[in-house]
């Protein structure tokens, strides 16, 4: 199968500053895409930056934030024209037992996990009509396809993703818009640092995932020919077995 070229495309990753997104956008920028990073930690994309060249843009973004998001939007109408693919990767997760987690650590991981992938999306979408191969991909998880016991609420806002994924492909489909989403099992993060040792030691038994894996799952899906969806994909370290 021939595979598109992405040569001279803009894509918006968010969460850019470490893991997956700061993978993805080493592994884009290569393939020749212009990578705008987004995420809050400015030294950390000012370094990511400097490695990367002109092949980068910094647009210091907090996706919890609604002004931020539309200022982010703004400035790439006024830049670039346009966006071709948006990776909708921020997110947190806090690990606790339901009956005694902490309502304020809930609203966290909404407003990252679930409304900023809403805000991001609904501002990328008019940027994207007419460019051909457009796509719009998000970072689910296993948890969101499979509750996981001391993630609830996380495993919530992920089903979520999934669900508001489905739906959007359909409306976008007519404009030609793709719409993707990945769910990465255990992976060589920063994610869950509550609990850090505890999934380090999970990770280790199942050689975990490297964050350059889920960001070649992502450019093989942006990759396909324009009117090629790669709808979903799951993947996971062949040693996890469950959720």
């Amino acid at each position: 199968m021939k595979m598109q070229d992405i040569t001279g495309k803009v894509a918006v990753i968010t969460g850019a500053s470490s893991g997956i997104g700061e993978a993805a956008a080493r592994l884009l920028a290569q393939e020749g895409v212009h990578v705008i990073l987004a995420a809050r930690r400015r030294e950390r994309l000012d370094s990511l930056a400097s490695e990367l060249g002109n092949a980068a843009s910094i647009i210091e973004t907090d996706v919890a934030s609604k002004a931020q998001v539309a200022a982010l939007f703004n400035q790439v109408r006024e830049r670039f024209g346009g966006l071709d693919l948006l990776f909708n990767n921020a997110g947190i997760g806090i690990n606790a037992r339901f009956e005694t987690s902490d309502p304020d650590e809930w609203r966290q991981m909404i407003d990252v996990n679930l409304y900023g992938v809403l805000h991001c999306t609904q501002a990328a979408i008019p940027l994207m009509r007419g460019r051909a191969g457009a796509m719009i991909c998000s970072v689910s998880s296993v948890g969101g396809r499979h509750g996981v016991e001391n993630w609830s609420v996380y495993s919530a806002t992920k089903f979520a993703v999934v669900g508001f994924h489905d739906a959007l492909r359909k409306e976008l489909g007519p404009d030609r818009i793709r719409v993707s989403v990945i769910e990465p099992g255990a992976v060589w993060t920063e994610f869950g640092q509550n609990v850090s040792e505890a999934l380090d030691d999970r990770r280790a038994k199942l050689e975990a995932l490297a964050s350059e894996d889920v960001a070649q799952a992502l450019v093989y899906a942006f990759a396909q020919p324009a009117n090629v969806l790669v709808q979903e994909i799951l993947l996971r370290p062949v040693l996890q077995l469950a959720p």
